[in-house]
Order: structure tokens, then C-alpha cells, then sequence
């Protein structure tokens, strides 16, 4: 497979996989303003499996679990969507070459996964070149299903996440609590007695109104990531690939951290990019406090720095005291933009607002009146500089979207 016909096919893939921002979780928001969709789910499930790593079961390989995070619900991208990317860029195979159901590990349909379980390559991950495609279908099998420690403790994490979310919202009912309640005692979420007593005996105390607070560090990671919900209301400038709205912070941070597992082949070879995929579930927090700004709207670069820092030592602050350093480390190192991992997740930040607005004919280079030299000046330069073949595959279409127009 041709270089530029393997690198349009992931593009094809992420440009997809937009359409996971459209399915429902099953849980709502914290704030109870509106339902949660799987892209918010998948990232907060991801902060929940980094802010909770030392609770993973022994031998848990944390950069698979992260993985195993963000590819767990993609199988519920609506087929319309893959249609649709294909058309625009591609894909390694067409899904009429598929079977009706997936062949034997070991074929060209399926993926054994380290713990033997295997995946059908769905019409999604059949966009992806063929071994990179069988190897995220792969993946996802094993999150669903697989029997590793990475597996387990995601499973763990997808009981965990959406009650506490629950427990935690403003707008809880008595239909909520019910139901919690038996999710506790008789339903699924009654494995957290044996997997994670600690918490399941934090969740039946909420029920049952003792009021007491979570032991630490329990309470303090608990705190972090009820704050961290709130990333799901703040609104970027760029919209969804399908143009219906405007994107939010979560699922935005969810896209950029699959496009670190599906990209890395693109960046430099000294480039880490499990570390870039952690920088990048982390790097959009402090718009929490500090809101989003736009690269085409920013005017005072030092004082939205300002405001960023101060919200990075709020909320890193929260966690207990070596985690808060470690990831406020990696959260300065992304915005330092120096180490070969910072430079390529950056590269990611850039580039796929871009593909938005080349996906909603413009998006917002229409509301900035942005020209082709101010985008090639101010992400044109990050995108080369941390992933050149990025840039260089989307530059026939950004020259044929800037070109005067009759």
C-alpha cells in the first residue's frame, strides 16, 4: 500500500470515528443539563484509568488499558459515517469485502488479542490499513471481552465511572438511586465487592446517606474527576465533523488521544507515543476555568497563559501531591512544546481542528476570515514540525478550499 493511499486511509478512519460524539453513553452529565455521549465517556474513562493506575490489577500494562479505553465503544459509529469517509478519502478495503461474521484468528478479518481473544474487523476498522486494522479491532475485542489485566481493570473502570458519575449529579432521583442501588446489590456493578471494595463500599455509603467522605487518596481522585466532568460543558469555536455543533473539550480530548494510537508512524522515531497520548487526555483541563480561545482568536497569548496556569495548580492540586506533580509535569511539558512528545501531540492539536473545518467547508476560518498564509503561519509550522506527512497529505485540499472562489 502506497505511503499516501496508507496515510489517507487513517485519515479516513479518525474523520469516522467524529461520529462516536453522536452515540449515546447511557449516563448524563453531572450537572444533569443533558445526556453523555461515548467520545466524553471514553476520555473520562481514560482520566479515571490514569488517575487510578496504582488500583489496576498486578501486571496491568497502563498504555494498553489507556487504549482500551479510548477504542471500547467505536463499534457503535454509525455505518453511514464510515460510508461517508470513505468517499471523501478512502479506505484500505471496502465493506462489502467483508464477511457476514469474522473469520478465525489468524485471518485477515480477525485479530487475536494478547489474551487470545479475537475481533471482526467491522466496516470501521476496515478503513485502517489491513494489520493496522485487525490490530485495533483486536483491541477492542479485548477490551469487551478479553481476560488480561488491562482488560479487567477497564471493565472495572466502565462499573465504575458512570455510577459515581451518577451518585455524584446534582439532579439524582429516587429512580436513580434505586437503580444504583441494585446495580450494587444484585446487578453488574455488584463485581466492585470483590474487584474494588474500597469504592464499592464508598458508593453503598452515598445510598445509604452516611455522609462520610472517601478515604484518601481515594476522595481526592474522586474530587479530580468530578471536576473534570465539567470539561464536557465548555464549547470549542470548531464544530463536529458533521457540522451539527459545536465540538466540546472532552470529546475533542478523546479524538486527539485516538489520533496519537493511529498516527504515531508519522512522527519523529524518538517520539513516545504512549507519553503523547497522556499529555493529550490531560492538555485541555485548565479550559475548566480558562475557557476555550481559538489559535485564529487568541490576542493576548500572556494572559490566557496567565489563567491557564492558574487553573492547572487548581486542579492538578487536587490530587493527592505526587500524582498532582507528575501530571501537571506532563501538562507543562505540552505546553513547552520542546520534548519530541510534546512537539508531536501538539502536531495532533493542530491539525485536527483542521480536518474539521475542511470536513464543515470552512467551519470557523469562515468566522475568523482566516487566510492560507495566517493558517500555514499558525498551524501550519506546529503540524510540520511534529507530523510533516500531516500536513503535507491535507495541503491539496486546504489549497483548493483557499482558492478565490467564482
Amino acid at each position: 500500500m502506497a505511503a499516501a493511499d496508507r496515510l489517507a486511509a487513517q485519515l479516513a478512519f479518525l474523520v469516522a470515528a467524529d461520529g462516536l460524539k453522536a452515540v449515546p453513553s447511557g449516563s448524563r452529565l453531572m450537572d444533569d443539563r443533558r445526556a453523555e455521549n461515548a467520545a466524553e465517556a471514553a476520555w473520562h474513562r481514560a482520566l479515571w484509568a490514569l488517575a487510578f493506575a496504582d488500583s489496576a490489577p498486578a501486571g496491568t500494562d497502563l498504555d494498553r488499558a489507556l487504549a482500551l479505553c479510548l477504542l471500547h465503544d467505536l463499534d457503535a459509529v454509525a455505518p453511514a459515517r464510515v460510508a461517508a469517509a470513505r468517499a471523501d478519502w478512502g479506505g484500505a478495503r471496502n465493506a462489502e469485502d467483508l464477511p457476514d461474521r469474522p473469520g478465525p484468528g489468524g485471518t485477515d478479518t480477525s485479530a487475536p488479542g494478547t489474551d487470545g481473544h479475537t475481533g471482526p474487523v467491522t466496516p470501521l476498522f476496515a478503513l485502517l490499513p489491513a494489520e493496522q486494522g485487525a490490530a485495533l479491532a483486536a483491541l477492542h475485542a479485548e477490551a469487551r471481552h478479553g481476560d488480561g489485566p488491562a482488560a479487567r481493570f477497564v471493565r472495572t473502570l466502565a462499573l465504575a465511572q458512570p455510577l459515581l458519575q451518577t451518585l455524584a449529579a446534582t439532579g439524582l432521583t429516587e429512580t436513580d438511586r434505586d437503580a444504583a442501588r441494585a446495580a450494587l446489590t444484585t446487578g453488574e456493578a455488584a463485581a466492585l465487592r470483590d474487584d474494588w471494595p474500597e469504592l464499592h463500599a464508598h458508593a453503598t455509603a452515598l445510598l445509604d446517606g452516611a455522609g462520610l467522605p472517601a478515604p484518601e487518596p481515594l476522595g481526592a481522585r474522586l474530587r479530580f474527576l468530578a471536576e473534570a466532568d465539567r470539561l464536557k460543558g465548555v464549547l470549542r469555536a470548531t464544530g463536529t465533523f458533521d457540522g451539527t455543533r459545536r465540538e466540546n473539550s472532552a470529546e475533542h480530548s478523546w479524538h486527539l488521544a485516538l489520533y496519537a494510537i493511529v498516527l504515531p508512524e508519522h512522527a519523529a522515531p524518538e517520539v513516545r507515543p504512549a507519553r503523547s497520548l497522556k499529555m493529550l487526555v490531560l492538555h485541555d483541563l485548565v479550559e475548566i476555568d480558562a475557557g476555550d480561545v481559538p489559535v485564529h482568536a487568541l490576542h493576548d497569548a500572556a494572559l490566557q497563559a496567565a489563567r491557564e496556569e492558574r487553573a492547572a495548580a487548581r486542579l492538578f492540586g487536587l490530587l493527592p501531591g505526587p500524582q498532582g506533580a507528575a501530571f501537571r509535569a506532563l501538562w507543562d511539558e505540552f505546553e513547552a512544546a520542546v520534548s519530541p512528545d510534546a512537539v508531536f501531540a501538539k502536531a495532533l492539536d493542530r491539525v485536527q481542528p483542521v480536518m474539521a473545518n475542511l470536513a464543515t467547508d470552512g467551519g470557523t476560518w469562515t468566522a475568523y476570515a482566516v487566510t492560507r498564509e495566517q493558517l500555514e503561519a499558525r498551524v501550519g509550522t506546529k503540524v510540520r514540525r511534529g507530523a510533516a506527512p500531516l500536513w503535507s497529505a491535507l495541503e491539496p485540499r486546504l489549497d483548493a478550499w483557499f482558492s478565490p472562489r467564482d
